[in-house]
């Protein structure tokens, strides 16, 4: 969602500037921790951008890395940005730390490709789609504020609709065959899937039953892609109490590699929406 200005994508890239100044001034974690004072482990943690950093804390190691002046202020004033509110601080503990993290990726990322195993991709729910799944959920959450979950989803697929980033989503057929909520919640949910399909900038492709095995059978992921060059992709894996994030560049390749063959093996847009019709008049 371009123009967010997410701090996690500011602290990220802080972070990816912070360890390269470091590595061009020839200086280890550890060196860099003894200078500043601190340990080689909060060095790390900046520089995986996993921590905010203060701006006097940058402008000290910028100091000892001897990065020049006009790099300075462009560094401090990013890390001051980097320190700011998301907008889903606002729903507070209705959102978990690990997806916090996604939304501040989310929030900013221009295009967003999604292969899904399980459930409809989150900005592509309805709200009564989605507080079946919630529900479902909260068993490991019972002091969770539901609605308050809710809201923060509208929240997100407002802002979404509102910047507009590429959606392109491939979904196994069990996606759209697992009956959420009921035949009454399902049917409306498949509705509105064909519809959003037909959007400008959403793809919605289906890999039937009989597609058999791929590479990434049974393992859903998401690929964020940035508008500026200064962020390169990141892959996102979620897990029920955690999430992995892959930004390596070489496993990032993969894993568009593996997206594409995804593409290839689906129903065409046509023929995804057919299977969709199909699976909507037999509830």
């Amino acid at each position: 969602m371009p123009g967010a200005q997410s701090p996690t994508v500011r602290r990220r890239r802080l972070a990816a500037e912070l360890r390269r100044l470091r590595e061009t001034a020839g200086l280890t974690c550890e060196e860099a921790a003894d200078r500043l004072e601190c340990s080689a482990s909060k060095i790390s943690r900046v520089e995986t951008g996993r921590v905010s950093v203060t701006p006097r804390d940058v402008r000290d190691l910028l100091e000892i890395y001897g990065a020049p002046a006009e790099l300075t202020e462009a560094l401090i004033s990013l890390a001051r940005e980097s320190r700011q509110k998301g907008w889903w601080h606002a729903f507070g503990d209705s959102v978990q730390p690990h997806f916090a993290m996604y939304l501040g990726m989310e929030s900013e990322a221009s295009e967003i490709r999604v292969y899904a195993v399980s459930r409809i991709p989150g900005l592509l729910q309805t709200t009564n789609y989605a507080r079946a799944v919630m529900v479902a959920e909260l068993v490991h959450r019972p002091n969770a504020n539901l609605e308050r979950v809710v809201a923060m989803l509208a929240e997100r697929q407002r802002l979404a609709s509102a910047s507009g980033p590429k959606i392109w989503a491939v979904l196994d057929e069990a996606v759209v065959r697992r009956h959420v909520g009921g035949p009454e919640v399902m049917r409306a949910q498949l509705e509105y899937l064909l519809e959003v399909g037909t959007r400008p900038g959403i793809s919605v492709q289906v890999i039937p039953f009989s597609g058999g095995a791929h590479p990434a059978l049974g393992r859903p992921f998401t690929i964020l892609a940035f508008p500026e060059p200064v962020d390169p992709d990141v892959v996102h894996v979620t897990g029920l109490t955690s999430a992995l994030w892959v930004e390596d560049i070489a496993d990032v390749h993969t894993y568009n590699l593996y997206f594409n063959h995804l593409c290839a093996t689906a129903l065409s847009f046509d023929d995804s929406a057919a299977l969709i019709m199909a699976a909507l008049k037999e509830l």
